[in-house]
């Protein structure tokens, strides 16, 4: 086969949704008909494929995102399922950086929930073409007219749906494709593998009729050919408007959308067929675009084996004290023994190990290539986000964005043994996840960790106790605070120290002044009348950001200041760079003293779902938690609370909405920005 034709045949496709909208459960019958798995997994009992995590199979939930591979219609589909909680939105995005395609799943119920909302815009910032598929359609409430309305009317994007629901609720017992104007049924009795197309039963015929003449109005708007036919009344066939569909999808102007029950094996072989017809081979996607590190200019490479080999480590993983990373190859070919550049470290490595991926269980290869996610064992400083390219052929891709931890705990060892080992194990896992921070404070030698939220945290101490057998004490969650400043001040910074026999003198005028939220720090270096000569800039630069690490309020990292050096003194044979280092930052921290300084602390976005009658109870707790109410919209009898709430406030908020709404509130939120922290 042809590398053109078989490259024509991958996809790269993840799966994602808000937690419990049936990704997983989606996953496991994808496995299941393709062949993959012979026994179908369940999320509920702990028995699903891809959450292979003790924890995950506990909690019923996805925590880390899963690799497989299957094959559909002689195509080779590369399969991510990732997590739908806030907590763990980083197994998302790095996932999305490195796919060609995604499937969104969700709840016929729920619709478009908080978390559906941020992985959609993830997707879209790595312009990833998408289809959508309507879970639960035999859910009591399910509405899949509604579900469409909310995506066309949340994510402004063009909803094309493909299927209507045969019945609804207990009563739905298959769809009709509109594409080819057919009824499919699926048959129970063999798991929903065994189905069939035959006629629209004569109850739907009329609507699907209406409908497909939509669908084909809709598509016509963007063929000029299609509308000229559409216009003169002839009947347009299903193999026309496909490559159309097809087209469209590709370009990101509409979101195919599809409907069924994974959990009642109905929906699933349509979602394989239109995943292979509508969603982009590596052939598809436009070259990948970096930056040559030896030249600075920038270069691309496309889909091919004949190409230098450029890949990307999107994801690390300790199996058995052992590291996995995963990449995905964009171009060229990698060879057990070879040796491949990284470039964002500047070494160099020799790949001893490649595997293909199902979930946990790893097949060997001997060599991959171009349109491939692999795991590689071998790699000691790969790490997420990292290049990894052919030695002779440099390029420097984009790397993975990371986000900031929002919540810490102060942890310790329960004996003197695990303590020694505490700080390895923490930095293994550091390692396979970029949003878990951990730090010793030089002021208590306490071991402080941070991640997104109290759920992440939970997991990484009960990993530490299955996966590394070391028992740690927890103290209460912390909050990350930031410091700022709220007026303008200039200050003098003066270090005159004798050290090791030498004397080292320097004098540094800096004028700091507020930057808008999330604009981030600028330092400017004007000094223009030669008091401080040109070769001690990068010290006085470096001088300022390390004052930027510890402000005067309470030693947290300083945001938002624009810090300009403009004046100094220099003596000619005791001026130093450790002097003017050290007196850049005496300066600025003097200067911000003076600056009104300000803590900041993070604001959550978070959205209630409340029923009607403890709409006043979730009201005034927001409140009483200094929180601030957005916007209140009706979703038939539940009321969406959208508010803006302190994380300090939020400890323990699951449970107290549980009790106040007697478990009928569910609620979810995400960071949204830091903000002056209240007094107290």
């Amino acid at each position: 086969m042809s590398e053109k034709r078989r490259l024509n045949k991958f996809r790269n496709i993840g799966i994602i949704a808000h937690i419990d909208a049936g990704k997983t459960t989606v996953t496991e019958r994808i496995l299941y008909y393709t062949g993959r798995s012979h026994k179908m997994g369940e999320v509920h009992d702990g028995t699903a494929v891809m959450d292979w995590m003790e924890q995950e199979q506990e909690r019923g939930i996805t925590i880390t995102s899963a690799v497989t591979t299957c094959h559909w219609r002689e195509h080779e589909i590369h399969l991510i399922d990732t997590p739908g909680h806030v907590d763990f939105t980083i197994e998302v995005e790095r996932s999305l950086r490195v796919l060609d395609g995604a499937i969104a799943v969700f709840c016929g119920v729920g619709g478009v929930e908080p978390q559906s909302e941020t992985v959609w815009h993830q997707a879209d910032r790595y312009h990833v073409p998408k289809i959508a598929f309507v879970n639960k359609m035999d859910r009591l409430g399910a509405n899949f007219e509604n579900v469409v309305r909310q995506i066309e009317e949340k994510f402004r994007t063009v909803p094309l749906p493909l299927q209507i629901p045969v019945g609804a609720e207990g009563d739905f017992r298959g769809v009709i494709d509109l594409v080819g104007l057919r009824q499919i049924t699926w048959y129970d009795e063999s798991l929903g593998a065994q189905y069939s197309y035959h006629d629209i039963e004569a109850g739907f015929q009329a609507m699907a009729a209406e409908a497909r003449d939509n669908l084909v109005a809709r598509i016509a708007e963007w063929d000029d050919r299609l509308m000229e036919r559409y216009l003169e009344g002839e009947e347009i066939q299903a193999d026309e408007l496909v490559p159309v569909i097809r087209r469209l999808t590709l370009e990101l102007r509409v979101v195919p959308v599809f409907c069924g029950s994974a959990l009642k094996n109905k929906g699933i072989q349509p979602l394989l067929d239109a995943i292979v017809s509508y969603l982009p081979s590596p052939l598809d996607v436009p070259p990948i675009e970096g930056e040559n590190p030896r030249t600075g200019e920038r270069e691309k490479r496309s889909s091919s084996e004949q190409e230098p080999l450029s890949a990307l480590a999107f994801k690390i993983f300790m199996d058995q004290g052992r590291k996995l990373t995963y990449a995905r190859i964009y171009s060229g070919r990698m060879q057990v023994g070879s040796e491949v550049l990284n470039p964002t470290r500047g070494v160099r490595e020799k790949v001893s190990r490649i595997f293909s991926m199902h979930a946990n269980k790893r097949d060997r290869l001997e060599q991959s290539g171009a349109g491939n996610i692999v795991a590689l064992m071998g790699l000691k400083s790969a790490t997420t986000g990292d290049t990894l390219c052919d030695p002779d052929h440099p390029i420097l891709l984009e790397p993975v964005d990371i986000y900031e931890p929002v919540i810490s705990i102060a942890v310790e060892a329960q004996t003197r043994a695990d303590q020694e080992r505490l700080l390895d194990s923490l930095n293994k896992l550091a390692e396979e996840d970029p949003t878990f921070k951990f730090n010793e404070n030089p002021d208590t030698g306490q071991t402080i960790i941070s991640g997104m939220g109290e759920l992440h945290l939970d997991i990484v101490l009960t990993r530490l106790d299955r996966d590394y057998h070391i028992r740690v004490n927890a103290g209460k969650p912390q909050v990350v605070y930031r410091e700022t400043i709220g007026s303008k001040a200039t200050a003098q910074g003066t270090f005159d120290r004798e050290i090791g026999g030498s004397r080292h003198f320097a004098s540094v005028d800096i004028h700091v002044s507020p930057r808008a939220r999330g604009e981030g720090n600028s330092i400017l270096i004007k000094v223009r009348d030669g008091s401080i000569p040109e070769a001690f800039f990068p010290s006085l630069e470096q001088g300022v950001q390390d004052a930027l690490s510890s402000g005067p309020v309470l030693g947290y990292p300083v945001v938002d200041v624009e810090a300009v050096v403009f004046g100094g003194t220099f003596q000619e044979g005791v001026s130093s760079e450790l002097a003017f280092r050290v007196a850049a930052s005496l300066s600025f921290r003097k200067a911000c003293e003076q600056a009104s300084p300000l803590l900041l602390e993070p604001y959550m976005s978070a959205e209630i779902l409340v029923p009607d009658e403890f709409l006043g109870e979730v009201l005034a707790d927001i409140n009483l938690r200094k929180g601030r109410v957005e916007s209140i919209a009706a979703r038939k009898a539940i009321q969406v609370v959208h508010a803006v709430v302190p994380l300090s406030k939020m400890f323990g908020y699951s449970t107290s909405l549980r009790s106040a709404t007697q478990g009928r509130a569910t609620f979810t939120m995400h960071f949204s920005h830091y903000d002056a922290a209240m007094q107290n």
